[in-house]
């Protein structure tokens, strides 16, 4: 397991607190498609399947943004917000 300031932690929440970005992207991916699985009634003349096509599409772009707006952040935090020695 791993430790932190002597306490121990699950490893998945470790990885959340390192990363935080990555499990916002992942239950946004998960709302987001179920978001749209309950809009499907209404989909008017589209295809099922392209209609889940663009659903996938829309849901992997937001994690895709997610994940770019935490590298964007890490790197900010890592280079920029840093004192100089």
């Amino acid at each position: 397991t791993h430790t932190r300031t002597g306490t121990s932690l699950n490893p998945k929440l470790y990885k959340a607190e390192e990363a935080p970005f990555v499990p916002v992207g992942m239950t946004g991916f998960v709302a987001f498609i179920a978001n749209e699985l309950c809009k499907s009634k209404c989909r008017g003349n589209t295809k099922m399947c392209v209609h889940l096509i663009q659903m996938c599409v829309a849901a992997q772009g937001f994690v895709v943004g997610t994940m770019t707006l935490g590298m964007g952040y890490s790197m900010y935090t890592e280079f920029c917000a840093k004192p100089k020695p």
